[in-house]
């Protein structure tokens, strides 16, 4: 589930919006109104239940051959995400849908590792491209795309390596998680 060129796309469980307006979010650490999408790179990082607490790793162009085979692992492509145990129920259960949007209002917010913007904003209200599309099931996904996918007891030991590692790196929800 990803968007097609010229798009961006904006992953929620209500299936009922028909026009998002810029807002400050509950968790903003940033001023501003805006309405939040993704492009093609970062589509995956939501690829699960929205309160989901997850951490992720990637390879970039700077990442060491000592870091991808210690937190990716081998075999494992060059993505992993991380859940807790907790959260597979949901990931079997939820309905999560995508809404698609014409990419032209939005532009790129942040940065990652590999100089990339790690969301897509709009400051204007936007309308969907059409109705939101189921986005099915999750691991499937996740195998699809070559991505790992590992359930762990905790994500805290896990996300301690991934950020002092030589990966790009996200973590999201992160206050949901177990704690350490």
């Amino acid at each position: 589930m990803r968007p097609e060129p010229g798009q961006v796309l904006h992953f929620s469980e209500d299936p009922t919006i028909r026009e998002f307006v810029p807002h400050l979010a509950a968790t903003a650490r940033q001023p501003g109104e805006y309405v939040w999408a993704v492009d093609h790179g970062r589509s995956p990082d939501y690829w699960f239940p929205r309160q989901c607490p997850r951490a992720m790793a990637w390879t970039v162009r700077s990442s060491s051959q000592a870091d991808r085979d210690r937190i990716i692992g081998p075999g494992c492509g060059t993505r992993v995400h991380a859940v807790e145990y907790g959260w597979l129920e949901r990931m079997r259960t939820v309905e999560l849908y995508a809404y698609r949007f014409d990419a032209t209002p939005f532009k790129p917010f942040g940065e990652d590792g590999d100089g990339r913007g790690v969301a897509m904003v709009a400051t204007e209200p936007v309308v969907p491209l059409g109705p939101p599309e189921r986005v099915g099931d999750l691991f499937a996904l996740h195998e699809e795309a070559g991505i790992a996918l590992r359930v762990l007891p905790n994500l805290w030991p896990f996300w301690d390596a991934v950020t002092v590692s030589s990966l790009g790196w996200s973590g999201i929800r992160l206050r949901n998680a177990l704690p350490r």
